[in-house]
């Protein structure tokens, strides 16, 4: 996988995943350039600081962009509960801003400048949430089920000029703590996530290896999506 000629842009690429993603594409030689409001740069990548939810930021960066785009990692998103909290419709709009109509505007705005390399590859960074939920998680939910949705549309309109796919992390920590027990062996993998399992999938598929792969959701969760669960199974027990 060679990426020394290539561009790579990750939105919410200050912290942790995000982070992580840059690291991994200029380990590989990539020009990276993030943008994220938290004012945390990475050296070797060029940054922007700014909210991607404010339209008016999002047509500063791609202006301020120097050359066309090959890979876009659209990575961003927060969470600010939902029901059963003081989520309120401003807060439940704005999470959907950052997390859906971003991605969506900011491929049309690179598409309008022509700052969308021939044979891009767009990655959206959506999560096993879009499809399972604990309780007052509407917000962040509805936003990773919309990115979701909007990855295959997209692939569907890029036909031809671009690939676009998703991941979807399960528990990926990115504190650098130790899990073991319960927290571990409910995975079947073994293990909680770390950011460089969703880095490196990312990297694969950005890579010309990955040029018959549109339009897919991978998850990526150390099997935890797929494990039955059932009361007193395996020393499973519901409480409460």
């Amino acid at each position: 996988m060679n990426f020394a000629n290539k561009h790579t842009v990750i939105t919410g690429g200050a912290n942790g995943i995000g982070r992580c993603i840059a690291e991994t594409f200029l380990r590989e030689g990539a020009t990276v350039t993030i943008i994220d409001i938290d004012n945390n740069p990475i050296k070797g990548a060029d940054f922007f600081h700014g909210d991607i939810a404010k339209k008016e930021v999002l047509e500063r960066f791609v202006s301020s962009l120097n050359r066309p785009v090959d890979c876009l990692i659209n990575n961003a998103c927060i969470g600010c509960g939902g029901l059963l909290s003081g989520c309120s419709y401003e807060d439940f709009e704005y999470v959907q801003r950052v997390g859906v109509t971003a991605p969506f505007y900011l491929t049309q705005l690179l598409m309008q400048k022509n700052l969308l390399a021939p044979n891009a590859s767009i990655v959206n960074i959506s999560s096993t949430r879009a499809n399972q939920s604990q309780p007052n998680t509407e917000a962040y939910t509805a936003a990773k089920g919309g990115i979701s949705a909007l990855t295959h549309a997209m692939a569907v309109s890029l036909a031809g000029k671009a690939r676009v796919n998703a991941i979807s992390p399960g528990w990926i920590d990115t504190t650098g703590s130790t899990f073991e027990g319960a927290d571990a062996a409910q995975h079947p993998a073994g293990r909680v996530g770390v950011p460089a399992d969703i880095a490196e999938m990312v990297l694969s598929l950005c890579s010309d290896k990955a040029g018959f792969i549109t339009g897919e959701n991978i998850t990526i969760d150390g099997g935890m999506s797929r494990l039955m669960v059932y009361h007193n199974d395996h020393g499973w027990k519901l409480e409460g």
